[in-house]
Order: C-alpha cells, then structure tokens, then sequence
C-alpha cells in the first residue's frame, strides 16, 4: 500500500519557463534510463523476490523513492512550460531566428498534454515496459540495476551541464547525489551476494555440465593483440574456479558440415555423379 504525501522529497523551482529544455528533462523521467523505468524495475523486483529480508526491504525502499523522483521531475516540467502560451511563441516564432528555437519545443506539451509532463522520452517515444529488467535472479537483477543507475546519473549531469537555470541545476544536483548514493548501494548488494554466491550468474548450474575447456578462453577475434594486455586475458578468473587463456588464433572445433545429395526427384544431377 502506498500513501501520497502532498509535499515533494526535494522542492526545486526554475527561474524562468523554458519549453526547449523541458523537452529535453523528459529524457531523465520517461526515457530508458529515466525515473519511470528504475522506479518500476525495483518494485517489480521485489514483488517478484521469494525471500524476505533485507534484500526485498531494500527494493521497495529505493523502488518507493523513485516514484518521489518521477513526481519531482514532472511537477518541474510544468513549471518549464508554465507561462509560455502558445500565441506568444507563434507571434516569436515570425522571427526566423527565435523560430528556430522554438523549434525544439515538443509541440505535445502544448497539444496533448496540456502543458504538462508526459511518460515519454526527450523524442517522443512513448515509455514502455519493456525498458525494465525482473529476472528473479537478484545477482543479474541488482547489476542491471547499477547499469541503470549509472546510465541515468550520466544523462542527469549532461542535462545539468546544459542549463544554466539555478533551480533546475539544484533540482538535478538533487538527483545526481541519490544517483550516486544507488550506484555505491546495488555496488555493495552485488559484492554480498557474490561473497556469499559467487560472481557468475545462475550460480546453481553445475559447472561440470559447461564445456570447460571455453570457460575461460579469451578468444581474439579481431586483427591486432591490444585486448591481450586487459585483465580478462591472463590470471585466475574472476569467479575463483579457473585461470583466464588468451586465444590468439581460435579455429572452428566443429567439423565442416558435408551436405548429403539432394534426392532426384528435387535435383537432375544422378547420384552417382556427386
């Protein structure tokens, strides 16, 4: 059960309305990366958890704020749109230059949204599902987690470097610090569960039905031999059960497929001439 509380988790106002750069901020709430996708892929993650415990606790925690997250950025939104009528910009717009600008406004704010925040990204494309990530598997899920954190903590500082609006900028430097507190936190949930599980994931598949000979052959497969210097390429692999191979030049281990004759009633070549 959820309750609203009319108040938001980080008050922010811009100074002036900017329908451009509220184009730009829906990136950050309806894009891949954005405040819709990780709100909804934490609480579906820990719905879908079996285990209680500290670990689903945490889902709904992080999971709760982001809603908190997806109202603060749409409520700032509205303010970027608020005061800048559509018969002003028309008139503006008469101006080739300023018309140009004005260009980058998303004409939807004006026509189906109302002036309002949308569930899509900064190009239009409506939010969907199909951006979230709830496998069951908490090692799998928490690292795409952290991918998704990362991924939006980066979006939120280019918007940040983008504006020079100081209540934007505060909102977002908001937003930047919770960014990093999730990354350092899905950063010490991974390395507990690899401490107790280990780092590949299923961990329960039996390791003797892999075909071990590839489980730790780096395969160069492309001209030049800089990737043999990373630390994939030689030393004990990272999940403690096998020592990395650099292959220079891997070759096919299947033999060349011979295909059988066609039957003549599909081919006029006889049989005995293939």
């Amino acid at each position: 059960m959820f309750f609203h509380i009319k108040e938001l988790q980080y008050n922010a106002k811009p100074e002036r309305p900017d329908a451009v750069y509220a184009k730009k901020l829906q990136e950050v709430l309806g894009g891949q990366f954005g405040e819709i996708s990780v709100a909804l892929q934490y609480l579906f993650q820990g719905w879908g958890t079996r285990c209680p415990g500290k670990y689903k606790d945490m889902l709904y925690d992080i999971g709760t704020e982001e809603l908190a997250h997806i109202e603060m950025l749409a409520i700032m939104i509205g303010r970027l749109l608020d005061n800048a009528p559509l018969n002003e910009q028309e008139e503006a717009a008469k101006n080739p230059v300023i018309g140009a600008v004005l260009g980058g406004m998303n004409p939807q704010h004006a026509i189906v949204s109302g002036l309002g925040a949308m569930p899509a990204d900064s190009v239009g494309n409506r939010w969907t599902a199909d951006y979230i990530i709830a496998s069951g598997n908490l090692l799998a899920d928490f690292r795409a987690n952290l991918n998704a954190e990362s991924q939006g903590r980066l979006q939120a500082v280019r918007l940040y470097e983008a504006t020079d609006d100081r209540g934007v900028k505060d909102m977002l430097s908001f937003l930047i610090a919770r960014d990093r507190m999730h990354q350092n936190q899905w950063l010490a949930a991974i390395a507990e569960l690899e401490a107790k599980e280990g780092r590949t994931v299923p961990s329960t598949f039996p390791i003797h039905l892999e075909a071990q000979g590839f489980s730790y052959k780096f395969m160069n497969l492309s001209r030049g031999e800089e990737s043999a210097q990373g630390r994939w390429a030689s030393g004990p692999s990272m999940d403690g059960q096998g020592v990395f191979e650099y292959v220079q030049y891997p070759q096919p281990h299947a033999p060349k497929p011979v295909p059988r004759p066609a039957p003549p009633v599909f081919h006029d070549t006889p049989p005995s001439s293939c």
